[in-house]
């Protein structure tokens, strides 16, 4: 029995060294291997009870069809999602995540958890659950790409925006193609128009054809995580070839007649630059539909909230109230009109995705539009000369 005992003991320790010897060289490989992507000592302190299991840590670069491909220690692995498949859609695994991969010699490999995310860009899909949509995870920007090949639409940015700032991310407007605009004061105008609508938020032009202006860029995307969204022909791919020193992404001509491409990327895909920081690049995207976004909203018009701090009433719609601050700077032309209805309608989007998930909410909507219609049938009676007294 003694003897037993004595062994059992010996293999005890035995364990616990190689436990305590391997686990640093663990952590040492993760971080030589995946600090280009990323991974700092909150990460791996994270990580720690995943690494007990003997797991890996990762880094998803793709998502496709249930498939992801993970960069680890010991290189970049296939792995199935298959339990990571919550009912909640904002759980699913994206680029981006940082994950718990089955070490090597499963069959199928598997994700077996995501770490807590930072940060995350949503979207509402366009599905009438209006549920949302993760895009890229553990993000430090938002890279939004604007073509300067048409006309601006700046109602376009502030809808970017808007979900930027909720992510808990810096927006960076990136206005592309500057090499189509050939009248050096009217780009100057351009990047002013922007720089207006985009209160605290960086504005640069670049051609990424002609590596102009990238340098003003470089700066922001060489720390951190960086996620590069615009519709089809922004130039996004080309943008992201620069930016890594390769041809990573796939690029193609656009229309003359609207400046729209195709969609040359499908994926999601998470590469490292060379200079540090990580880009996620992303197809293009049709709609942007705001996902829980009101207090994004209240960054992109910071100057509209702080105007409406100083209106005499608390509830001020900024329509014909008395002594209403909001009015007044449009009236003095401080403020342009079109911000304010831009404002609303952002405001009004967000609170009806927000009241499908919200069923208090949803009744304080439903009573505000039963208010709003009296007070229009009363308007109406009182023009036609029915009001009884």
């Amino acid at each position: 029995m003694s003897s037993t005992g004595s062994t059992g003991s010996t293999r005890s320790v035995r364990s616990a060294r190689a436990t305590s010897t391997s686990a640093p060289v663990a952590s040492a490989a993760a971080h030589s291997a995946l600090t280009p992507y990323g991974w700092d000592d909150a990460w791996e302190a994270a990580f720690v009870p995943y690494g007990e299991r003997g797991l890996l840590p990762g880094r998803v670069l793709r998502v496709d069809r249930g498939r992801c491909d993970v960069v680890t220690p010991v290189g970049v692995v296939h792995a199935d999602t298959e339990f990571v498949v919550p009912r909640d859609p904002m759980k699913v695994v994206c680029t981006g995540d940082w994950a718990a991969v089955d070490p090597e010699g499963g069959d199928p490999r598997y994700v077996r958890a995501l770490l807590p995310r930072r940060t995350a860009f949503v979207r509402s899909t366009s599905s009438k659950r209006s549920e949302g949509q993760i895009l890229a995870a553990n993000v430090d920007h938002v890279i939004v790409a604007i073509s300067l090949a048409v006309e601006l639409d700046l109602g376009r940015v502030e809808r970017f925006l808007a979900l930027a700032w909720e992510s808990g991310a810096q927006p960076v407007v990136v206005l592309t193609k500057s090499d189509l605009v050939s009248d050096p004061t009217v780009l100057s105008h351009l990047v002013e128009d922007v720089r207006t609508t985009a209160p605290g938020v960086p504005v640069v032009a670049v051609s990424a054809l002609y590596d102009d202006g990238l340098d003003g860029l470089l700066p922001l995307t060489g720390g951190g995580t960086s996620v590069l969204l615009g519709t089809s022909g922004a130039g996004k791919s080309t943008l992201a070839n620069a930016l890594v020193g390769a041809d990573v992404m796939d690029t193609g001509d656009t229309r003359d007649v609207d400046g729209k491409g195709r969609h040359t990327t499908t994926t999601r895909n998470l590469f490292a630059l060379p200079g540090g920081g990580v880009l996620i690049d992303t197809p293009g995207l049709r709609g942007v539909g705001l996902w829980d976004a009101g207090t994004g909203v209240g960054q992109v018009f910071t100057e509209i909230e702080e105007l409406a701090a100083d209106c005499r009433f608390h509830d001020c719609a900024h329509e014909a109230e008395p002594h209403c601050a909001v009015r007044a700077a449009i009236d003095s032309g401080d403020l342009p009109e079109r911000r304010l209805a831009s404002y609303r309608k952002l405001l009004r989007e967000n609170q009806r995705i927000v009241a499908k998930t919200d069923a208090r909410l949803r009744a304080e909507v439903r009573k505000e539009w039963k208010r709003k219609g009296a007070e229009g049938r009363a308007a109406m009676e009182m023009k036609r000369g029915k009001t009884r007294f």
